[in-house]
């Protein structure tokens, strides 16, 4: 595609998978990843044994794997692969009980971004991997394709940095998340 195009599509008739079930990491320093884990995404051990620690969530019976790996050579930065994997909460709120909840424990994001389509914080975890915690900011895929026609975010594809402190700031002072979580335009 040669042109700017963004928009949610309609759905079809291929199959799709029910839910994303899980990662798998390969580390050096499992407990240290599995401690981050934990503590970033509220996370429960589930199983820990023979250098493979199991982690969930919620009910499912693992969200994240960490299996310790020192055979391996380490991860070359800047090169091809994933570039990270992202969690959706359900609101603002939530997304600022996370941030605050972290910050705590000096876990500090690297980059904060209104993206248009979501609010988005980057972690790096203690190997390195990039992983964003985020929250939708529209109620409905129409909205958010109503907002797409607009040309927005072909204007803007990463989005605009936004400072959480800030935004954090504005919610606890009454300000409504339908106001904080709107696109902003640099």
């Amino acid at each position: 595609m040669s042109e700017a195009y963004a928009q949610v599509p309609e759905p079809d008739e291929t199959p799709s998978p029910a839910y994303f079930a899980h990662i798998v990491l390969y580390t050096k320093n499992r407990p240290e990843m599995v401690d981050w884990y934990c503590r970033v995404l509220g996370a429960r051990i589930t199983a820990d044994s023979k250098g493979l620690s199991f982690l969930t969530y919620d009910d499912e019976h693992h969200r994240v794997a960490v299996i310790q790996r020192d055979d391996l050579d380490d991860h070359v930065p800047n090169t091809l692969g994933m570039a990270h994997f992202a969690y959706t909460y359900h609101s603002l709120a939530d997304l600022i009980a996370i941030y605050e909840r972290l910050k705590e424990f000096g876990i500090k994001p690297y980059r904060q971004i209104n993206h248009g389509p979501t609010t988005s914080l980057y972690y790096h975890d203690p190997d390195g991997n990039a992983v964003e915690l985020q929250t939708d900011n529209f109620e409905t895929v129409a909205a958010l394709n109503e907002w797409f026609a607009t040309g927005a975010f072909d204007r803007e594809p990463i989005g605009v940095t936004i400072d959480m402190d800030e935004l954090a700031a504005r919610f606890h002072a009454g300000e409504p998340e339908s106001e904080l979580k709107k696109p902003l335009q640099e």
